[in-house]
């Protein structure tokens, strides 16, 4: 990724064609290790190839990947009523924490208002 990022750094600042002494020179001056294998795989993937065009491909593929939820599960837990009566009184406290913490917020202003 440092080298991909190396190379779109080199783009933007006007290196529409950078070398690979270029992407070095960007990601040392940044501390990064610059990895001549790296360089130079990227550099004959991307020979010939307009940037606008490999980032509309890229971005084409990013949308097909899955996104959210992943094996995240909005069902109750399994241990049944107890379990979710449990989980209840925790909800209430945390309502009641944050009406606290709102009454805190309007005495900061001390009466005055930034919009009065």
């Amino acid at each position: 990724m440092k080298v991909i990022a190396a190379y779109l750094l080199a783009v933007l600042g006007g290196n529409f064609k950078p070398s690979s002494n270029d992407l070095k020179h960007i990601l040392v001056s940044v501390g990064a290790d610059a990895d001549d294998e790296g360089i130079d795989l990227l550099l004959s993937q991307v020979k010939g190839k307009d940037i606008t065009e490999l980032i509309a491909a890229g971005r084409e593929k990013f949308a097909s990947v899955p996104s959210g939820g992943g094996g995240i599960s909005v069902a109750a837990p399994a241990g049944g009523v107890g379990a979710a009566a449990t989980t209840a009184p925790a909800a209430a406290e945390t309502k009641k924490e944050e009406k606290v913490e709102e009454n805190e917020e309007s005495d900061d202003d001390m009466g005055f208002s930034l919009f009065d």
